[in-house]
Parts: structure tokens; sequence; C-alpha cells
């Protein structure tokens, strides 16, 4: 059993941070915070209600209707969130730590995160810069412009799975684009959120550009999305949950943007480099614990290399290192929270009906505590399993067969989700035409997920609504206002001018 390990430093307790300033609910409401390994409490964290919403939004519309941030030029938006960038790096061990302990992701994995939330700042503080907008002339007539407005204050609602690389994906380019924001972090893993005060004092952001309330979806969530001082709302979360943010953004006609849950499938032909394919899979669905929303959770195989892949799958499931998410041999730590842990245990159990059970199957050996399951490996699982349809967003994989690509498409696009696929095939031509056909706002071909910032990432069906990342975020949070300027005489109709010969 890993021992029991808290980091040096806590905070005595975690709170929200309104107009520059750590402050407690007004109600004195809190909940508490578990440590994902001994499931004890560690701390307690004030749990936002309206007011406190209430008071967060008007902190954040006083800096965006009277302060500097929002007419900063490019340049100068850019100044700070480099320095942002900065301290994000420099403190990058200290982030990793707390991730680990808050979320259960192994240490390595976690300063990973940690690297990456720094990119996102560096990459828009770029883009701002570089950004060119459509300019065009009619000839000896017009000059047409797009001028570009942040759209104002931005209703931020982030994940527990990496939850600071994934606040830094909304907040950076809702900085750079010149939008005020209100973070609601996910509760199970508040802790790493209160560091981005510190982070932005430094680097120079205003007081009231960043404001951070703590809380349950239902409460603090839910008054966000209704607030109508609050015009766009970006989330990352659940399918049904996004549901209901998309009915209750409905009335005030907000902007959206939503990443929701996903059951991507990993395609693996007969001709593609079995050893990439395994390396990719493996690490696709058991990297990050399992809780990750493009995690290739269902793998469809050609069955004539089906019974292979399986029994070297299986081997590689078996050999992954379980534990203490501090060492840097572990691959796999604690789930984040035991409410979590339990649901996917009933996925595990249930498929052992629905499918050969190959790896896993319950709690590694010696860890008998904390919120720890096996990588978990069912085979022959049949399409309409509910553990080839539900997303489990944990450290299980069902491997399916296939015959011939027509049934490959078919099977790869019967789930409700449309988030992620990878195609493993030496044939180019299939690789293509194969990727066009999936549904699925991503797709990866001979490739695990490898990120480029430049290019949308989003999902279609029940995975999402819009999509963000480069250009099409700063499209999100910015309003694209035409402007048209008259080059020469104006030649309007004259409606109701007096013509000659009338009176």
């Amino acid at each position: 059993m890993p021992e029991p390990h808290v980091p040096g430093g806590l905070p005595e307790a975690i709170r929200h941070y309104i107009g520059g300033e750590f402050t407690d609910s007004l109600s004195g409401k809190t909940f508490d915070v578990l440590d994902p390994v001994s499931n004890e409490v560690y701390v307690t964290a004030a749990a936002g209600q309206a007011e406190d919403v209430d008071r967060a939004v008007a902190a954040t519309r006083e800096p965006f209707t009277g302060g500097p941030w929002p007419g900063l030029p490019p340049r100068a938006r850019a100044r700070v969130l480099n320095r942002i960038a900065d301290a994000v790096e420099a403190q990058d061990a200290r982030l990793a730590e707390l991730e680990t302990f808050d979320t259960g992701l192994p240490i390595t994995q976690a300063l990973g995160q940690a690297h990456r939330a720094a990119e996102n700042f560096r990459f828009f503080a770029d883009l701002i810069v570089a950004q060119s907008d459509d300019t065009y002339r009619v000839p000896g007539r017009q000059l047409n412009y797009v001028h570009r407005k942040p759209v104002g204050v931005a209703g931020l609602i982030t994940p527990w799975n990496t939850p600071f690389m994934l606040e830094s994906w909304k907040l950076a380019p809702a900085l750079a684009a010149g939008c005020t924001v209100v973070l609601k972090p996910a509760e199970f893993t508040p802790l790493s959120a209160g560091l981005w005060a510190g982070i932005f004092a430094e680097a120079g952001l205003p007081d009231g550009v960043f404001n951070l309330v703590h809380g349950f979806g239902e409460e603090a969530g839910d008054a966000l999305v209704r607030h109508p001082d609050v015009p766009l709302i970006s989330f990352t979360g659940e399918s049904a949950t996004g549901q209901t943010i998309f009915r209750n953004c409905a009335a005030g006609l907000k902007g959206m943007s939503m990443e929701l849950g996903g059951k991507s499938p990993a395609i693996v032909f007969a001709d593609a480099d079995l050893d990439a394919a395994l390396d990719s899979t493996v690490f696709g669905v058991f990297s990050l614990n399992g809780e990750r929303c493009t995690a290739g959770s269902r793998i469809l195989v050609e069955r004539a290399v089906y019974d292979e892949f399986c029994e070297r799958f299986a081997a590689r499931a078996c050999a992954i290192v379980v534990g203490d998410q501090r060492a840097p041999a572990t691959e796999v730590g604690a789930l984040v929270h035991p409410e979590h842990h339990a649901k996917v245990m009933r996925y595990v159990e249930l498929g052992r009906s629905e499918g050969r059970l190959l790896a896993g199957g319950g709690r590694p050996p010696g860890l008998d505590t904390g919120n720890y399951v096996a990588p978990t490996v069912f085979a022959d699982v049949a399409p309409d399993a509910r553990i080839f349809q539900e997303e489990i967003f944990g450290p299980v994989v069902a491997l399916t067969p296939f015959d011939s690509e027509d049934e490959a498409l078919a099977l790869a696009n019967d789930v409700r989700y449309g988030l992620a696929a990878y195609v493993w095939t030496s044939n180019l031509e299939r690789a293509h035409t194969f990727a066009q056909s999936v549904e699925a706002g991503m797709v990866w071909l001979n490739s695990h997920n490898v990120r480029d910032l430049r290019t949308p990432f989003g999902g279609i069906k029940a995975s999402g609504l819009g999509q963000e990342g480069g250009y099409r975020s700063l499209d999100f949070y910015t309003h694209q206002q035409a402007i048209h300027v008259s080059l020469g005489p104006v030649r309007t109709p004259r409606f109701g001018a007096v013509r000659k010969g009338q009176s």
C-alpha cells in the first residue's frame, strides 16, 4: 500500500477568489474534499451559492465595462499571458505535486499536464499577436473589414480529470480575447484552481479580471449558467450535465461551447503495425487513469489478427504499474473519488456478463484501500452491450472483432457519442476514406492522441456542441463585427426625392 502522504503548505480552507481577494461563501457553507488514496477529508472548501456567483459576476463586469483589460492592444495582453506561462513553468513541480495528491494522477503525467498548461498560454499569446481578420475591397465603392470585440464575462466550468490544464485551456483564450472570467472548477478537485490567483497577480492581470467560485454544479454552476450578465458559457464534462446547461442557456440565448462525453473507437485493421497499435491503444485507454474524454475505450480489431491482439493487449494491461502516484514508475494511480470508483466498479461487474474477462476485473493486488481499479480488459463484447455503448471513464476497455471495413465503420458509429476515433492501417486510401466516414469530431490515423493547438477540438452527437482550439477559440470569445466604409460617392436609390417636373 502507498504510504499516506499530504503535501506541505496546503491551505487551511479552500476559498473563493472574488475581486482580487480570497473570501468565504456569504452563507458560510462548505463541503469536504477527499484525498483519493486514503479517502479522508484533507480540507473543506467554500460551497458557492447564487449570491456568491452574483458577487463574482459583479466583480468581473466592472473591469470589463470600465477597466483596461478588454481595450488593451493584443501585444500588451500577450505579454501578460507569457508572464502567466513563465509563472506556471516556474512552479511546475509544485503544481504536479498538488494535482497528483488531489486527483490520483501519476506524477509524471501530472507534470506533463502542468507543462501543457503553460504552453496553452504561450500559444494564445502568440495567436492574438499574429491574428489577422478578413478585409475586402469592393472596387471603387467600399472597404469592408472585421473588427473583433470581446463578448463579455465568460463563465468557465471545468472537470476533475486534469483540472489545472483544462482550466488553462479555457482561461488562456478567454483572457487573450479580452474577456473577463468567472471560473467554477469541479468540486472533486478544487485544490489547484486557487493557484491561479497568485499566478495572475504576479503576471500583472488586473484585479477582477479573474474570479473563482467553488461549489457544486447544481448550485454554483447552475447560478453561473443562468446569470443574466454572463453571455457565454464554456463547459467540459459529462453529456447529461451538458444537456441541462444547454436548456438553461436557451432562455438567455447565451453562447455555448461544450465538450462532453465520449466512447471513442480505435479501429485496428489486419495490415496495421500491431506493435505501434498496441502501444497506442494501451496508452490511449489507461493513461490519465482512464479518466479521459478521448480514451479509445472500444477497440475494434479485424478478425485475422483479433486473437493475437487480444492476447498481447491483455498481457500489456496485466503488466501496467498501478499504485503510488508519487512514484515515477507508476502508470495508473487512484481514481479521483470513491463515488466515481464505485461507478467504475459497477461497470466492471456488469462486464463479467457482457464480455470475456482477459485482465483486471477488480482491485490490484496489495491495494486494498483507496480508489484503485486494475486495468481491465473485456473481449468478445457485443455492440449492444452497455460496456460497449456507455462511457465508463476509467481503466476499462472493450475489444470487439470485425470481418469487413463496412462492419468496422458500422460498429465505430453505433454509439451516441462522436468525440474521437483512432484508425490503424497501412492502406493510405482506406485510412483517409474511413476517417472521413467516422462520426467523430477528431480522428487520428496511425497515431495516439497528439494535440495540435491550432486545430479544432470538439465532438459531434452527444459529445459536444461547438469547437475550440486555435482561431475557433477566439471566435467563441469575441464578436466579429463587420464594418463597411464608402470609398467614393454614395449611389443610393433616392426614395422619396422630388424629381424634375414634379411638384
